[in-house]
């Protein structure tokens, strides 16, 4: 079972639509994901629950939560979002990957459906990884 975090300052955006395409998309018995921040907003950015729901998912109960050093022990793998020098350090046993997407916050809702589409690619681009299939 792989377990992955997807990291970003405030847990609110970007981090929250990946755990959500990943756990979506990827096979429950053999992956699941959370989401994190290194220092967590008050709520999911409203933008960005009204992106995800246009393609049936509802991250209307969803909360930002800080990434901690017990919810890494956890982790088999990491994957950081724009956190830059704030990005947390993995214990050796967390593959750690970075993933340069823009933030969602402040933008129209338009370009939330693109930053949306292109974590759903990368969440797509893993899962095939793993799989051993071709990267699409």
């Amino acid at each position: 079972m792989r377990t992955v975090i997807f990291a970003c300052v405030h847990n609110a955006g970007r981090s929250q639509m990946a755990a959500a395409w990943l756990n979506a998309l990827g096979d429950p018995g053999q992956v699941r994901a959370l989401s994190a921040g290194t220092a967590p907003g008050d709520r999911v950015h409203p933008v960005v629950v009204e992106a995800m729901r246009e393609v049936g998912i509802d991250l209307g109960a969803a909360r930002p939560q800080r990434l901690t050093p017990e919810l890494l022990a956890g982790a088999t793998h990491l994957v950081t979002m724009g956190c830059g020098e704030a990005c947390p350090t993995a214990p050796p046993t967390v593959e750690r990957r970075d993933w340069p997407v823009e933030d969602p916050k402040g933008h129209s809702l338009e370009r939330v459906r693109a930053i949306r589409d292109v974590i759903r690619a990368r969440v797509v681009d893993l899962l095939a990884q793993w799989r051993g299939g071709p990267v699409a």
